[in-house]
């Protein structure tokens, strides 16, 4: 008999609410069913995603419940509070504008009633937004050991695809406001904590990304908050001075390239590679 898990998602008022249909339909088509999915509105929403929420309130029934924050609090803050507000040990995270395949998480499921593991996640395929045009893939490693190397320059787990351990989770911290590295920094922290990670080697999610995310990760803004990031995970002892130094001069003249530049650098270098 397979495990119980929650969905755990996030959403906020400048989502299109085509997306987040298409995101929720996903997990209700799942293979197999969540019995508990926690939305988080992370402030006040707009009437075109309440009519969604409300939409998809009638097709999952008591199984999908709904949290209002008064204010918006950013993604790691919002996500704290839904870790815990689940009620099951597995987690499975999802983003309010992607689309996860049916059998996602029944290939994760499997991995955890065959393997000791405490977070689970899976390659993807970027899109554009209209999901047409695929971007790339975005490989991670697949076996601990390997994944621990590979965070101590580039984050090992594609977000939007892991389902985890709820107490381990916990054990860690949970998640942490640290903008745009918020599930990289909970990484970090529950491999200190010596939890076991693993990376199903298909592309199980659809993901929206292209140009906006290329550029998000460039500018003096994004610059500044990634070396907060490094600088916080050398004080917990994960990098070395030598590491750190290494990966702020390096992510930082990749910050800092125009965005045509660092769309091709996305494409020939950090995209399909392990």
């Amino acid at each position: 008999m397979k495990q119980k898990y929650s969905v755990l998602m996030s959403v906020y008022a400048k989502e299109k609410p085509e997306f987040l249909r298409e995101s929720m339909q996903s997990m209700y088509d799942q293979t197999i069913p969540t019995d508990d999915f926690v939305l988080i509105c992370d402030g006040p929403l707009n009437e075109p995603l309440d009519a969604v929420i409300e939409e998809m309130q009638k097709k999952f029934g008591k199984r999908l419940r709904v949290f209002r924050l008064p204010e918006n609090r950013g993604l790691g803050l919002a996500l704290r509070f839904g870790v815990e507000k689940c009620k099951n040990e597995l987690i499975a995270r999802m983003d309010s504008d992607d689309i996860s395949v049916k059998n996602r998480i029944e290939k994760q499921l499997e991995v955890f009633e065959k393997i000791d593991v405490d977070v689970v996640g899976t390659s993807i395929i970027e899109y554009d937004k209209d999901l047409k045009t695929p971007f790339g893939i975005r490989s991670v490693p697949e076996k601990n050991e390997d994944i621990i190397k590979f965070a101590k320059t580039r984050n090992p787990m594609n977000h939007v695809t892991v389902c985890f351990r709820k107490d381990r989770v916990l054990e860690a911290g949970n998640y942490e406001n640290m903008l745009g590295f918020e599930d990289y920094y909970l990484w970090v922290r529950m491999i200190k904590s010596d939890c076991k990670f693993y990376n199903v080697q298909k592309n199980l999610l659809k993901v929206r990304s292209g140009m906006e995310m290329i550029k998000r990760r460039g500018g003096v803004r994004y610059l500044s908050r990634m070396i907060v990031f490094e600088k916080k995970i050398k004080e917990i002892g994960f990098l070395s001075f030598w590491e750190y130094s290494k990966n702020v001069f390096s992510r930082g003249s990749f910050a800092l390239v125009p965005n045509t530049v660092r769309k091709i650098m996305y494409g020939s270098v950090l995209r399909n590679a392990k």
